[in-house]
């Protein structure tokens, strides 16, 4: 296991957004997975997730898996395009990151999100670029 996928999980799970939308993230080379419960504050009018909790899970996946190919700074979405294809209303949304395409200037990642029965959620595809900003202890990029 990379301490840099460690310390990028560390980064994630400290994040104040992530005080409202617990998730559970795992990184590996090229790819992240995020698991995310479901609960009916997510719901909209009709009783199902919004689609803001299906970008998140599918940005942060695809983001990870980007990051985690880059050891010393930290990387931004720049564009994202998501795909809502069916609703969920109970159980849990587990996002599968992978990187499609690693060149010097930007990096492409998809992510498709699955319910616990396996059934296709939703998919997104979006291109990171390396920021200015380091990844350093005071953004928790950390080991406990």
């Amino acid at each position: 296991m990379s301490d840099h996928y460690r310390k990028l999980e560390a980064m994630y799970h400290g994040s104040n957004v992530n005080d409202h939308v617990p998730g559970e993230l795992s990184i590996r080379e090229g790819e992240a997975t995020l698991e995310i419960p479901v609960d009916e504050e997510y719901h909209h009018a009709l009783g199902a997730v919004h689609g803001s909790l299906y970008f998140k899970a599918l940005d942060d996946a695809a983001f990870f898996a980007a990051n985690s190919l880059v050891e010393d700074v930290f990387v931004l979405t720049t564009d994202f395009n998501l795909y809502l294809e069916r609703p969920v209303s109970e159980g849990t949304i587990t996002a599968e990151g992978q990187v499609l395409n690693d060149n010097p200037s930007q990096l492409i990642a998809g992510a498709v999100a699955t319910d616990d029965e396996g059934n296709e959620l939703a998919r997104g595809t979006g291109t990171f670029r390396k920021s200015d900003v380091e990844l350093t202890e005071d953004i928790g990029y950390a080991l406990d």
